[in-house]
C-alpha cells in the first residue's frame, strides 16, 4: 500500500514539478477540477491591458461551423446520406448543436453506445461526431482507428478535444481527422471564457464557406466591401473581431507547454497523468472500500484520459446516491472536484476528478483520498449544508 511518504518521494523525483510554480494555486487547496476549468497562470494578470474589447467564439459555436461544413461536404459527395452518428453520453452541447442542424437540414441524429459505434457506420451516415475523451467517464476513444473506420465507409469524422487537448497527446493529421474543435479553458488553462479553437484538415479548408461569414473571416476585412470573399485556408473559420484579452490570457496557459517541452513535452505529461490517475484509483480502492464507490473510468491506459470518475448508486428506494453531497463536503475541505448526475440510462451518479500533470503532485493525490476517506467514514456528507443543490455542480 502506498504511504504518504511514498507519494512525497514520487514528488521529489518528478521532473515536471517545477512547472507547478507557474500557476496561482491557493495554499491548502487541492485542485482536481482542471478537466472543467484550468488554473490561472501567474503571468496571465500581467497580460490584461485596460481598454480592450473582448469577443470570443465558444466550442459550441465552432462545432456549429465545422459540423455545418462537414454536412455541406457530405451533401456534395454523397447526397443520399442523411445521418449523423454520435455517442449517447457525448457532451450535451455537442448533441444540441447536432440536433439543431439535423432539424434545419433534414438529417437524423443517431445516438449509440461506445461499443456500437463501429456497427453504426453504414452507408446512410454522413458524419461521425465524437468527443475524444468522454466528459462523464474519462474514457478515451481510439481516434485513429475510428476515423479510419469512418473513412472506409465514406464518412467524415468530427472530433471534440475539450477533455483531451493539453492532457493527452493528440495527433489529428496522423489520424487523418477531418475536423476538430476544443476549448481553451480546461487543460490549456486559458481561464473562464477563453477562446475555443478549430482545426480543419488542409484538404477540406478551401472547399466551402463556413456558415458564420463574419468580417474577420473575409479575405480582406479592411477593404470593407459589401460582398463576402472568404479568406484562404483556416482563416475563413474566424468570424467577428478577435478576442484579444482572452487570447492574451490563453497564451499564458500555452506558454507553460513551451516550458514543458524541455522536460519531455506531452509524452512526459502523459506519463505523469497516468501515474497520478493510477495512484488515485489504487488509493481509493485500498482506503475507501465499503462505501459504495465504483469506477467509471477505464483501467486500461490506452482508453483513459486525464480524469478519474467514481460512481455511487442510488438506493433501491430511489434515495439519493449522496455523490453530490460528498463532492460538496470535499470542496469545503479544499479538495476541488465536481459532480455529474446519472444520465437517465443508469442510476449511478458520478464524482469527477481531473488530474492536470502540470500542477498536481502525488502527495496531493494521497491527501485528497484521505479527505475522501474521512468524509465517507464520518458521514460528514449527510450534513444539510452539503445537500443543497446549486446551479453549478
Amino acid at each position: 500500500m502506498k504511504t504518504l511518504f511514498d507519494c512525497q518521494q514520487l514528488d521529489a523525483q518528478d521532473r515536471l514539478r517545477p512547472l507547478r510554480e507557474q500557476f496561482s494555486l491557493p495554499e491548502g487547496v487541492i485542485y482536481l477540477d482542471g478537466n472543467s476549468l484550468g488554473v490561472l497562470p501567474k503571468t496571465a494578470a500581467a497580460r490584461a491591458e485596460p481598454g480592450e474589447v473582448v469577443a470570443t467564439d465558444s466550442t459550441s459555436i465552432n462545432l456549429f461551423k465545422v459540423l455545418s461544413a462537414a454536412l455541406t461536404l457530405a451533401a456534395q459527395d454523397a447526397p443520399s446520406r442523411k445521418r449523423i452518428v454520435s455517442e449517447r453520453s457525448n457532451f450535451p452541447t455537442d448533441l444540441y448543436i447536432a440536433e439543431g442542424l439535423c432539424k434545419e437540414r433534414g438529417y437524423e441524429l443517431q445516438l449509440v453506445e461506445p461499443d456500437e459505434i463501429a456497427a453504426s457506420l453504414t452507408d446512410e451516415v454522413a458524419v461521425l461526431m465524437l468527443t475524444h475523451v468522454n466528459y462523464r467517464t474519462g474514457a478515451m476513444h481510439d481516434m485513429a482507428a475510428l476515423t479510419a473506420l469512418a473513412h472506409e465507409a465514406g464518412i467524415l469524422a468530427v472530433w471534440d478535444l475539450a477533455h483531451s487537448a493539453g492532457a493527452v497527446p493528440v495527433a489529428l493529421k496522423a489520424a487523418q481527422a477531418d475536423f476538430a474543435v476544443g476549448c481553451g479553458y480546461k487543460y490549456l488553462n486559458g481561464g473562464p471564457g477563453a477562446p475555443a479553437f478549430v482545426w480543419v484538415n488542409p484538404k477540406h479548408a478551401d472547399r466551402f464557406w463556413q456558415p458564420l461569414a463574419g468580417w474577420w473571416g473575409h479575405a480582406a476585412p479592411f477593404e470593407f466591401t459589401p460582398d463576402y470573399r472568404p479568406a484562404p485556408g483556416i482563416t475563413r473559420y474566424l468570424c467577428g473581431t478577435q478576442p484579444i484579452l482572452s487570447l492574451a490570457a490563453l497564451e499564458c496557459g500555452l506558454d507553460v507547454f513551451v516550458a514543458a517541452e524541455v522536460l519531455g513535452g506531452m509524452a512526459a505529461l502523459r506519463t505523469k497523468s497516468l501515474a497520478l490517475t493510477d495512484l488515485f484509483i489504487e488509493l481509493v480502492e485500498q482506503r475507501c472500500g465499503g462505501h459504495g464507490l465504483g469506477l467509471a473510468t477505464p483501467a486500461e491506459h490506452a482508453q483513459r484520459g486525464s480524469q478519474v470518475c467514481l460512481t455511487r448508486e442510488h438506493g433501491q428506494d430511489g434515495s439519493s446516491s449522496g455523490a453530490f453531497a460528498i463532492v460538496q463536503a470535499l470542496i469545503a475541505r479544499g479538495v476541488i472536484g465536481d459532480f455529474r448526475a446519472g444520465d437517465g440510462q443508469q442510476r449511478k451518479d458520478i464524482l469527477r476528478f481531473g488530474f492536470t500533470p502540470l500542477y498536481i503532485g502525488f502527495e496531493e493525490v494521497w491527501i485528497a483520498v484521505e479527505h475522501l476517506k474521512q468524509v465517507l467514514e464520518s458521514g460528514e456528507w449527510k450534513l444539510p449544508e452539503f445537500n443543497q443543490k446549486h446551479a453549478v455542480t
